[in-house]
Formats: C-alpha cells, sequence, structure tokens
C-alpha cells in the first residue's frame, strides 16, 4: 500500500514510522531542508529524536501535486488551523479517488457563525474528497515505538474508514472502524478542553478523587454536545471518547494536561504555551467549543471554567470554586 502523510509533526511522523514497517510511505514536510536533513539522518530531531525511520518511510518536500494522485491514502497531519488550506490544496488533485485521513483533533476557531468539525470542513470546502477521522488514545513516541495502541477510523464513506484500517491495522496497531464520525470527532474535541481542566486540578494538588470527578463530569459534557450534533451515545464509551479522555487527561506526555499543570503553577497562558513546542489544541479550540455549545443550549461548565480561565476572567482557584459552588442537582 502507498500512503502519503502530510506534515511532519510528532504525530504524523509517528504514523509514518509505524506504517513504514508494512507499506511504502511518504512523509512530506513543507521546508526542504527538514525534509533533506530528515531523509539523510533517518530520524526527526526535532520532534522524535530517538526514533529511527523504519525502512519503507521516505521524506519530500515536492509540491503537492499529480504524485498524490498515485497514492492509495493520504494523510493530512496538520492541526485544525492548517485543515482548510490543505483540504482546499488537495481537492482537485484527488477528486473522488484517493480516501483521505486527517489527525487533527478539534473545532475550527469560528469566524461568523459556529466553529466547524473537521467533516463538515471538508463537506464545506472539498464535498468531492472521500475522508474520515484517525482519531483515539495515543501518544506519538508510544505509537512510534511499536507499543500496542488502539485507534478509531471514523467516516460515513465505507472505502476511507477501509483504507485506514488497511494502511494503519498491524501488530502493534488495532484500527477499529466506526461510522459515527460526528461522536468521533467531537470526543478528539472536547477532551482536550477537559485535560486542561484536569492538569490544573492535579496542579493546584485537589486530589484524586476531585480529578475522578472531572473526567466523569467532563465525559457528560461531551455527551451532552455530541448527542445534541447527531452523535451516537456508544461512540463516547468507546475509544475516542472515555478512551481518549483517560489518556489525555491523566497522561503526563498529555499537552492540554502540561497546560493546566502550568497554569495551575502561576505562568501565564503565552508562558504555557510557549513551554510545549508543540500545538494544544484545547487552547486553540475552546472557546468554538463553548460558542457551539451555547448556541445549541448545552450546558458545558467545566469547558465553561476552562475558556475563562485561558480569557484571564477567573484565576484557577476561583475556577475551582466556580464549579464546586454549582447548585446540587441529579447525576442524569
Amino acid at each position: 500500500m502507498k500512503i502519503a502523510v502530510l506534515g511532519a509533526g510528532a504525530w504524523g511522523t509517528a504514523l509514518a514510522i509505524n506504517a513504514g514497517a508494512h507499506h511504502t510511505v511518504t512523509l512530506w514536510a513543507r521546508d526542504a531542508a527538514q525534509a533533506q536533513a530528515m531523509q539523510a539522518e533517518r530520524v526527526n530531531t526535532r520532534y522524535l529524536p530517538d526514533l529511527p525511520f523504519t525502512d519503507g518511510l521516505h521524506v519530500s518536500s515536492s509540491p503537492l501535486g499529480a504524485w498524490l494522485a498515485e497514492q492509495d491514502l493520504v494523510v493530512i497531519g496538520s492541526p485544525m488551523s492548517g485543515l482548510r488550506g490543505m483540504l482546499t490544496q488537495l481537492a482537485p488533485i484527488l477528486g473522488s479517488q484517493v480516501p483521505v485521513a486527517w489527525l487533527c483533533k478539534g473545532f475550527e476557531a469560528a469566524l461568523n457563525g459556529d466553529g466547524l468539525m473537521a467533516h463538515e470542513v471538508r463537506a464545506q470546502v472539498a464535498p468531492a474528497l472521500r475522508g474520515g477521522a484517525l482519531s483515539g488514545p495515543s501518544f506519538a513516541q508510544e505509537v512510534a515505538r511499536g507499543m500496542p495502541t488502539a485507534l478509531v477510523a471514523a467516516s460515513d464513506d465505507a472505502a476511507a474508514r477501509d483504507a485506514m484500517v488497511q494502511a494503519f491495522h498491524n501488530n502493534s496497531l488495532r484500527v477499529y472502524a466506526n461510522d459515527d464520525i460526528v461522536g468521533v470527532e467531537v470526543g478528539g474535541a472536547v477532551k482536550n478542553v477537559l485535560a486542561i481542566a484536569t492538569g490544573l486540578c492535579d496542579g493546584l494538588q485537589l486530589g484524586l478523587n476531585a480529578r475522578a470527578a472531572l473526567i466523569t463530569r467532563g465525559l457528560a459534557e461531551m455527551n451532552r454536545l455530541g448527542l445534541a450534533l447527531g452523535a451516537k451515545t456508544e461512540t463516547f464509551m468507546g475509544l475516542s471518547g472515555l478512551g481518549d479522555l483517560v489518556l489525555t487527561a491523566t497522561g503526563d506526555l498529555s499537552r492540554n494536561r502540561r497546560v493546566g499543570l502550568a497554569l495551575a503553577q502561576g505562568m501565564t497562558l503565552q508562558q504555557a504555551v510557549d513551554s510545549l513546542g508543540h500545538v494544544a489544541e484545547g487552547v486553540y479550540c475552546a472557546r468554538t467549543v463553548v460558542q457551539r455549545a451555547q448556541h445549541l443550549g448545552v450546558d458545558m461548565p467545566i469547558a465553561q471554567a476552562v475558556v475563562a480561565l485561558l480569557d484571564g476572567q477567573m484565576t484557577p482557584v476561583q475556577a475551582v470554586a466556580v464549579l464546586m459552588g454549582r447548585g446540587a442537582k441529579g447525576e442524569n
């Protein structure tokens, strides 16, 4: 199978390394000097310096063009902010022939109206493209090392789901197909916002009881928003819901959790983001998640507290006080 991964960040590189042990993979980097260095050194020194490339992985910076139409699957490894431009560029090249997978998790920042999920962006700018999301609980380093991981290939197009499964299902990666693209993308977006809250909780040393409460009530918020958007409840009990939430909210490799930890230590938001050296999608999409929930009449108090914290309207201690001061109510 021939696979192109567009974007040489940590996650795109990790998937390329993993798949390169089984398929022919082209990892595309926008920067020609970076691509040349990676091809020569057989490693991505910036993001995964200790993980050498597999034999089937080659690096390119060639202009995006006809060579992509020769692939069996094209994977977009850009963050959410770059998805619209990438899909627009790919649409005339790929048509409806080559399926596309995107790796970003979040809602597009709202300019006019609601911010869109990735599949909604695709429907708007590249409706002929057949594609879906590859999501689930996964840290790049572990996938690149071949450590056991389970992912979800989500699309309403069966051929796109099958292509993702064929490309990435192997002896270290289990890939489950799911036709609930809305649920998978809501889970991938909201868990990043909730991980900031959980990092804040841990940074303030509020205890394991508080962490468990945040994760559980956060899952309820995720489910409410998903159902309002047309998702299925069972999706949020699976890998892209509960699974990804637990990993991102508790794992030390989680960028979004680290933002919450940094804010609890008194850093400004800019200082917290700068300390990562990577994109934290929860910071990018938190406001849009809350805006969309409000337009739908969905109550998301934890996500709202995160936005108030990110906007400087509350201190970490005040955010906790607001959440704990809410009136009593039934669990369901």
